[in-house]
């Protein structure tokens, strides 16, 4: 059984073949296809003679459907003939009735329910589907894996972004805290060893240059360094650290040029990170910074308008979703909705949304109006009207000819 819209039978053939289709619609009178061969050999269509048979001898008949294909049935929850993908619906899986779990994390996979744990943070070790993903990717026995246990001179901890591992990389310290991996070459605070902080006016005698500190570097404190944002773009020190690096000239980096008519900024008002802004077809939406009646900074991002949910047509218009079955984005800078895969909006009724299931309702088979053959009891399936050689039907006493 091939699952397909009852006017489209030409895709049954393979292009190498020129066809002929006698139609009569959506009624359960035969329907013969033949095919007359050219050059190039072809694939047969589904049911058709063997490939040794006359070419003028093929000839098949296909007629309107009421049984399932595998991996469907009709459920008595069911609203229509055939709806039910026991393969992959979490309510029927694998059978009618076989509920998986009322979890998130479980879903139906080729008729089985599987539990879907985030790796990244939490495991199923024991395997036991009752108690879910039971065991924290954390723990020292089972560190970012099942099985991977952690010595005592290096537990489990996130070295960030939930890299879980047994203890930091190597030339790393684990000094506690959030961010418990740190570079001891390169932390002011932790400078060569846990806790130990770099004065940042250095032993007092020097007083450091402008927009400079004492800080560490090659785990050794004193060490003349830049402030944040700034950079000794001239090599000099008795001017210090003089380029403020949230500049075109100079973005992030000494000498960093924002091209094709970008400009520096930040992506946040409290972090460091610096970036060209706004390339061509994309509007800075944040905050500029001034001073006398200048810009001096600008803090945000730059979006598309025309697409962006977020920023639809203007910076903060957010395009909010509130329409059964459909998805709501942004189209040429204005909210727009557009029905999920196999649903339909037939009514033309915001309210209720896409309210028709156009993957299985045979009045409405793969799109609004598109009806199967009622007086067969033609099922439709992924929004197909099904069909299948007469000959077979017949035998298994289905519609009839």
């Amino acid at each position: 059984m091939v699952p397909m819209n009852t006017p489209n039978l030409s895709s049954l053939l393979f292009t190498a073949s020129v066809v002929f289709v006698a139609w009569t619609g959506c009624s359960s009178e035969r329907v013969d296809i033949g095919t007359f061969m050219t050059d190039t050999p072809a694939a047969p269509p589904l049911g058709a003679a063997d490939a040794s048979t006359s070419p003028t001898e093929e000839l098949k008949s296909y007629c309107p459907s009421n049984r399932c294909p595998p991996g469907h049935t009709t459920c008595p929850s069911s609203q229509f003939l055939c709806d039910v993908d026991l393969l992959t619906d979490v309510n029927n899986c694998g059978e009618c009735g076989n509920m998986c779990p009322g979890n998130r994390k479980y879903s139906c996979l080729e008729g089985r329910c599987v539990l879907n744990c985030n790796s990244n943070q939490e495991l199923d070790c024991d395997g036991l589907p009752d108690n879910g993903c039971e065991t924290s990717a954390d723990s020292n026995d089972n560190c970012g894996y099942c099985g991977n246990k952690c010595p005592a001179d290096k537990p489990c901890i996130d070295r960030g972004i939930t890299d879980f591992a047994c203890g930091c990389k190597p030339g790393e310290l684990n000094c506690g805290g959030p961010a418990p991996c740190i570079d001891p070459s390169q932390d002011d605070e932790n400078c060569g060893a846990c806790g130990n902080a770099c004065p940042p006016d250095g032993d007092g005698t020097v007083e450091a240059p402008p927009n400079m500190y004492f800080g560490c570097f090659d785990g050794e404190c004193g060490v003349l360094k830049c402030s944040a944002l700034f950079g000794n773009c001239d090599g000099r020190i008795d001017n210090g650290c003089e380029t403020y690096l949230v500049d075109d000239d100079h973005c992030g980096i000494c000498k960093n040029r924002c091209q094709d008519g970008t400009t520096c900024g930040r992506k946040s008002l409290f972090a460091p990170i610096t970036t060209c802004h706004c390339p061509k077809g994309t509007t800075f939406c944040g905050a500029v910074l001034t001073q006398g009646g200048v810009e001096v900074e600008k803090i945000g991002e730059c979006r598309d308008l025309t697409s962006d949910r977020e920023n639809c047509g203007a910076c903060g218009n957010i395009c909010t979703l509130s329409v059964p079955n459909a998805d709501e984005g942004c189209v040429y800078g204005e909210c727009a909705w557009s029905c999920k895969q196999g649903w339909g909006d037939c009514n033309g009724s915001r309210d209720d949304g896409c309210e028709t299931n156009t993957s299985s309702d045979p009045k409405n088979c793969g799109g609004c109006g598109v009806a199967c053959d009622g007086i067969a009891g033609q099922a439709c399936i992924g929004g197909q009207c099904m069909i299948e050689p007469c000959d077979e039907l017949q035998d298994a006493g289905g519609p009839p000819r």
